[in-house]
């Protein structure tokens, strides 16, 4: 599946499915005869119904489901935006292929399979204070990198990236898609020091004055300040939503990636949920921008998809119980709790 070009692109963008009314409502149904009292396992309760719409089922199940990480470099590291050199994505996506990250261990814990797709690492892309980060032939092909990421028989999807510098892009992409200044988007990311996020601030501020006068929709947002794995997490939640696959999103840096779509389509996070609120300082903004109650608050900052698969965990437990447990019929329990 390609988007094949921009207008492609802004046509998906623009029509969105929704989930199934008639699964939601027999999973409420359901949820009303269990041997519980109305409304005792809280959200619990909410994601099984969310799933159910989803996946078009009254009793959803997660047999196959994915950690879809994206990695690309950014050309606006030339100006001192990270605590890392730009050479730590390509070794840190050889540790993802070796076995040996944080998100491997927690895919595994989660009963994900992971997919590592690398989007020209030896290329970074332009720095987004001189010109567009991507040309749009580029940031199509991250697209449908993103797009092709998504299986039509998943049942769940989580999205993460490894970037560095792309905290600096998605600040950037936050700031032209919700507006506010430069410092309410601006965090440590992998850990600069107080100097680091003032350049941080300026370069974000420069970038958004260079392309002050370019369209702001949400393809020409992601080309300008964005990244090939950015972009591709945006392809990817796209996608998912056309095959009606639920989404778990990560940090800061896969809630910025779907913040230019949600510019133009507010409808585009209803089929996604935020797996928990990072550390960095201006995710919890973002989440609010989105509509998004993170589901865990663990003090994470990790990226890679880690917070999106601890969360899968409790989607799981969601479900199991909105599955397993009896109905007042069956455990033969007289009247409702």
């Amino acid at each position: 599946m390609t988007f094949a070009s921009p207008a492609g692109f802004r046509a998906a963008l623009a029509d969105l499915r929704g989930p199934d009314q008639r699964a939601i409502a027999a999973a409420r149904a359901r949820q009303g005869e269990l041997t519980k009292p109305a409304g005792s396992l809280g959200r619990l309760e909410d994601i099984a119904v969310f799933l159910a719409g989803w996946r078009g089922v009254d009793r959803p199940k997660i047999a196959r489901a994915r950690t879809a990480i994206f990695a690309g470099n950014h050309g606006v590291t030339a100006h001192g935006v990270s605590a890392f050199p730009a050479s730590v994505t390509a070794q840190m996506v050889a540790n993802f292929e070796a076995g040996g990250a944080a998100i491997n261990a927690l895919s595994s814990a989660a009963g994900m399979e992971l997919r590592v797709t690398a989007l020209d690492l030896d290329a970074p892309t332009t720095d987004f204070t001189t010109a567009p980060a991507m040309t749009e032939a580029e940031c199509l092909a991250a697209l449908d990198a993103g797009a092709a990421a998504v299986a039509g028989d998943l049942d769940l999807l989580a999205v993460g990236e490894m970037g560095i510098g792309n905290s600096t892009a998605a600040a950037a992409l936050c700031l032209r898609s919700f507006g506010g200044v430069a410092a309410d988007w601006i965090g440590p990311g992998t850990g600069v020091d107080s100097d680091g996020i003032a350049r941080k601030a300026a370069v974000v501020e420069r970038a958004l004055a260079v392309h002050a006068d370019a369209p702001t929709d949400a393809f020409e947002t992601l080309r300008r300040v964005g990244g090939r794995e950015i972009a591709a997490i945006a392809g990817a939640v796209l996608r998912a939503r056309q095959l009606g696959i639920p989404v778990v999103l990560d940090g800061f840096i896969s809630g910025a990636a779907i913040a230019p779509l949600a510019a133009d389509n507010a409808a585009i996070t209803a089929h996604c949920i935020a797996g928990h609120v990072s550390a960095e300082p201006g995710h919890p903004r973002l989440l609010a921008r989105l509509g998004l109650e993170p589901l865990l608050a663990l003090g994470m900052r990790l990226g890679e998809g880690s917070g999106a698969a601890v969360a899968v965990g409790v989607i799981r437990a969601a479900l199991a119980a909105h599955d397993q447990m009896a109905t007042f019929a069956e455990a033969q329990v007289s009247g409702s709790l």
